[in-house]
């Protein structure tokens, strides 16, 4: 095996140590008689390390894989530093997971090292979202929390979200702490793996109630509600966690006429009626479109299987059922949200609202209309939580979001909650059509008022070792050779976050970037138009994301427009994509 380097070859030769079960010994030492060179390497060339989205990989035997040992050193490491954070103190964890395969087995893992440890855990008996995992660690009073998800990768991966005292993921300077403390574990011996069940509490379905009953006192206008009870929801949880709270939730809010998409209502790890299990992509919202269109739905909406992030399809002007964007979604929540407090007289001089880098600038227009500061973070919802934590009890966060399906209202939660989401969604199409509009007309409203934004993301994916490599090389290729021009269309500034600096290219002025550090390209043409390049940091991807805009002075040119700047995205794409 002449091409695994000697730092992979040493971790291959720990795994076949007495230090593991025989069956994780069995499983490696029949990929090294193999000769399986390029699954020893993507298993064994790394250790997993917390990303946007935490500990996330392969379920599988390996350093660079999801397993007991992966996921037991990372919850021992996450033990120790609690332990330095908090000294004195009884430590208590919440632990939840998903409908992946082996995440209860992997949550009950969990579990028992932190018990093991002397913390105080409190484990959900059943699979539920992440954004309850979130409110339960701010419920109970605890130091930090796991959840066991993948959230919408395919079905052969798994992650580990970790959770700090605020309900949010770990952000700097924890992430990096945990790692140094999961790193300075050096044998398996090391870790507790022995469960002491005096330290386990379940948390059982009566917690809904008052996750359930936090949310509803958010509830903007539930005379539009009650006035459209019987508003045509269908909804999807695409066989994840979503079936266990949302339509429980819509049905404490009031809505009386859910309609669930039976073929994937059934919690499955193999997502069988799906090739993604995510509401990003149009094949996975494609069954509950299908029903929307049968029933003439008002609304439709899909969660992915940790409900934290949701789809939305809605009639059009044509009354056919259209699929929104993320973006879409989170600038009609934050105008229902921002509209209705101005109408009803509660909007704040201290409130806020939260986009990132790569959402789209429709959403800080929005809140600069009605005179509502907003924050830009990195992506990934747990800058957006870092951001409320920050400021409160001097600010009052009332809404934001990403373009990849994350939105949050209100500060219940530290993560993006999908369930939270969908009841806005509901109450906010019922608002609108007591006025006689859809969301689509809305929409369009919208655009009429700050501009026809129209956004597109391509994501390339590269597996294992050799394609993380690629990304690392095309980053480095934008960067050294940053292109003049996309589209025809000359670039007017560079930011760099990796570098903290922003060029603009007229005199090569540079200014600071006040945020951390972080793998991300930004071009900015001279018509304004925004194209980002950034590694996934969840998944093998590099994606690139373009927003441009063009005014709509009515709503008849929206076809017109449309098809203008799908054009001008398309070359703007073939040029960033090319370089």
């Amino acid at each position: 095996m002449n091409t695994i380097d000697q730092a992979t070859n040493n971790r291959i030769q720990q795994w076949l140590t007495a230090e593991y079960d025989a069956e994780t010994v069995g499983q490696v030492q029949k990929l090294v008689d193999n000769k399986e060179e390029t699954e020893l390497i993507d298993s064994f060339y790394k250790d997993l390390e917390f990303g946007t989205g935490g500990l996330r990989g392969i379920m599988g035997v390996g350093s660079n894989r999801m397993n007991k040992y992966t996921i037991g050193k990372a919850t021992q490491g996450l033990a120790n530093y609690l332990k330095k954070q908090f000294p004195e103190q009884q430590i208590k964890v919440a632990v939840s997971y998903d409908s992946r395969n082996n995440s209860q087995k992997f949550g009950h893992l969990v579990a028992n090292v932190f018990s093991a440890n002397g913390i105080q855990v409190y484990l959900f008996q059943e699979l539920r979202p992440t954004p309850m995992l979130s409110f339960a660690v701010r419920h109970f009073g605890c130091q930090g929390g796991v959840m066991l998800t993948a959230s919408h990768n395919p079905k052969e991966y798994n992650g580990y979200k970790a959770y700090w005292n605020d309900g949010g993921q770990l952000v700097a300077p924890h992430d990096e702490n945990v790692i140094t403390e999961v790193n300075a574990i050096q044998s398996v011996s090391e870790i507790k793996f022995d469960r002491i069940e005096a330290n386990i509490t379940l948390v059982g379905e009566e917690f809904d109630q008052y996750y359930i009953d936090a949310n509803k006192k958010l509830s903007i206008h539930p005379d539009a509600v009650a006035a459209q009870k019987d508003l045509k929801i269908v909804f999807s949880s695409i066989h994840g966690t979503g079936i266990t709270i949302v339509p429980k939730m819509l049905e404490a809010w009031g809505f009386t006429n859910i309609h669930l998409v039976e073929e994937q209502a059934t919690p499955d790890g193999n997502f069988p009626t799906v090739i993604y299990p995510n509401p990003e992509e149009e094949e996975a919202m494609s069954m509950a479109k299908k029903k929307g269109e049968e029933l003439d739905a008002d609304v439709v909406m899909a969660t992915d299987p940790d409900a934290d992030r949701v789809g939305l399809a809605v009639k059009n002007h044509k009354g056919e059922i259209q699929l929104l964007n993320g973006n879409q979604i989170g600038s009609l929540l934050i105008y229902y949200v921002l509209s209705s407090k101005k109408e009803n007289g509660s909007l704040k001089d201290n409130d806020f609202i939260v986009k990132t880098i790569v959402t789209s600038n429709l959403m800080s227009d929005i809140g600069n209309s009605f005179s509502v500061k907003y924050y830009e973070t990195l992506t990934g919802f747990k800058f957006i939580g870092e951001v409320i934590t920050r400021v409160e009890g001097q600010e009052n966060y009332l809404v934001g979001g990403e373009e990849s399906y994350g939105f949050l209202v209100g500060d219940l939660v530290r993560d993006k909650d999908a369930v939270n989401s969908c009841a806005f969604i509901a109450e906010m199409t019922a608002y609108f059509k007591n006025q006689g509009k859809s969301l689509f007309d809305v929409l369009l409203e919208i655009y009429e008022t700050y501009g026809f934004y129209q956004e597109k993301l391509i994501s390339l994916t590269k597996k294992g070792k050799a394609g993380a490599d690629e990304i690392k090389q095309m980053m480095a290729d934008l960067r050294a050779n940053a292109p003049q021009s996309l589209g025809g269309i000359a670039v007017k500034e560079i930011r760099d976050y990796a570098n903290s600096v922003s060029t603009v290219l007229a005199g090569n002025t540079q200014t600071a970037i006040d945020l951390p550090k972080s793998d991300v390209l930004q071009f900015i043409t001279v018509d304004g138009d925004v194209i980002s390049a950034r590694p996934s940091g969840t998944e093998p991807k590099i994606k690139f994301y373009c927003s441009v805009k063009e005014n709509l002075d009515n709503r008849g040119q929206y076809e017109d427009v449309a098809v203008k700047l799908e054009e001008k995205v398309k070359n703007i794409m073939a040029d960033i994509v090319k370089n």
